[in-house]
């Protein structure tokens, strides 16, 4: 097998992309501190296609040398904006008809691999800070608790990684 160059995969410019139809996905981002973190999700979102990226509270934003490490170019094919409020933010998408999707470890959550994403339904996805998770105020507001089986030692996995895990699991019910 020969691996494919750049050229063989022909993806889009940013321009187009931000003309593409998008999924009826939004990533929220609550209090994320780690840029490289940051520009992972942005990443993630352009391969995903999701409809933009909320960065909340004190999660960095574009531009940044530390998201463009980690987004390499993402940061300005996704449309991102910043909200100062998680739980503002989260309460307007609601508002605008989402079923609000947080990633935690709670009591009664759903674990991911058992969660059925609907056809014509628009979700959000609340991923949260890497030690402290999703703000109690937001996790209030959810209409589901989503939890990503883990079988090992450690409780938690880095948050660009759930975000991809959980946004895959979701998208790919939606394509």
């Amino acid at each position: 097998m020969k691996k494919k160059t750049i050229w063989d995969l022909q993806r889009m410019s940013a321009d187009e992309f931000k003309q593409a139809d998008k999924l009826p996905v939004v990533l929220v981002l609550d209090n994320v501190r780690s840029l490289s973190n940051v520009g992972a999700m942005l990443r993630t979102a352009d391969a995903f296609s999701v409809e933009k990226v909320l960065l909340c509270g004190v999660t960095g934003t574009p531009p940044s040398v530390e998201i463009h490490k980690t987004a390499l170019g993402a940061e300005d094919s996704v449309d991102w904006v910043h909200c100062d409020s998680t739980p503002e933010a989260v309460d307007a998408l609601k508002h605008a008809g989402y079923r609000l999707c947080v990633l935690e470890q709670v009591e009664g959550s759903v674990l991911l691999n058992r969660f059925e994403a609907e056809s014509g339904q628009k979700y959000a996805i609340v991923v949260g800070h890497e030690v402290n998770g999703v703000d109690q105020a937001v996790v209030d507001r959810a209409d589901v608790c989503l939890e990503i089986p883990q079988f090992g030692t450690k409780h938690s996995l880095n948050v660009s990684v759930s975000a991809g895990i959980a946004l895959w699991q979701i998208v790919s019910r939606l394509i």
